[in-house]
């Protein structure tokens, strides 16, 4: 009998387009998850796929998106407890997928934030998916936090849970394939400006985490990582780049994942 599948997608901004790769080398194969679980951008492809938005039309989105079209500056940053808001990304995910709540979802799916009051990450699977999705993916200081119904500041899911592993087991996996973006920390000679600093600062205590969370592996089956070399998360440069080197990954790995599904 075919044992479950769950995805578990990694945060990585920019990177994680690398995602929406997997995510057709797969279906090419044949193979789709039963469940999926998301931080961050990997909420974002996980939650579209899950509403039934096929990757051929998620890679054609990305190919030409900027900054300005998922964000915009917020007159009182400071008041607003962020730099940039997130009108525009909801806007755009409600185009591209339309408004519905988990239970409406093709494929079972939940995402992970971080609980700035408490400092514990939560596990988001119920009421409106793009709520949840904006708010897996507020990284704090840039994106003003999400609020949603209990939870009154709600920040990037992959401060406290990079790659949501747990997440889609306890969603009922037997199998789970994690898809980290991020990889290792790389070395950088400079951080530059404040905002690029903040940004190293939470990648540093992001990674050491997420190297712990690798470790247990008693409920991870595979553990998979793009090869996308120094591409700076924080740019949407190459995305196309990110793109083929996560086909590229699905494809190497295609059968892997149906002999773990299939014994």
């Amino acid at each position: 009998m075919r044992k479950k599948l769950g995805f578990a997608l990694g945060a990585g901004g920019s990177r994680g387009v690398a995602h929406i790769g997997f995510l057709q080398a797969m279906e090419e194969h044949g193979i789709r998850p039963d469940f999926i679980a998301g931080s961050s951008m990997g909420a974002v492809v996980g939650g579209v796929y899950a509403a039934g938005v096929s990757p051929e039309k998620m890679h054609a989105l990305v190919k030409d998106l900027k900054l300005r079209s998922i964000a915009s500056v917020n007159s009182v940053p400071i008041r607003k407890n962020g730099l940039m808001k997130m009108k525009r990304a909801r806007k755009l995910l409600a185009s591209v997928m339309g408004e519905r709540t988990f239970e409406e979802l093709q494929i079972p799916f939940s995402c992970v934030a971080t609980d700035l009051l408490q400092g514990e990450s939560v596990r988001l699977a119920e009421g409106n998916v793009i709520d949840a999705i904006i708010a897996s993916s507020s990284i704090p200081g840039i994106f003003t936090p999400a609020k949603i119904g209990e939870y009154e500041m709600l920040s990037d899911g992959g401060i406290l849970d990079r790659v949501p592993a747990r997440a889609v087991k306890e969603m009922g996996a037997d199998v789970v394939v994690a898809v980290d973006v991020l990889g290792s920390l790389m070395e950088k000679k400079s951080t530059g400006k404040l905002v690029n600093t903040f940004l190293r600062y939470i990648d540093v205590m992001d990674s050491r985490i997420t190297l712990l969370e690798r470790g247990r592996r008693e409920y991870i089956s595979l553990w998979l990582e793009p090869d996308l070399g120094g591409m700076d998360q924080y740019k949407l440069k190459q995305t196309e780049f990110a793109y083929k080197r996560g086909y590229e990954l699905g494809n190497e790995h295609a059968e892997e994942i149906r002999r773990l599904i299939e014994h």
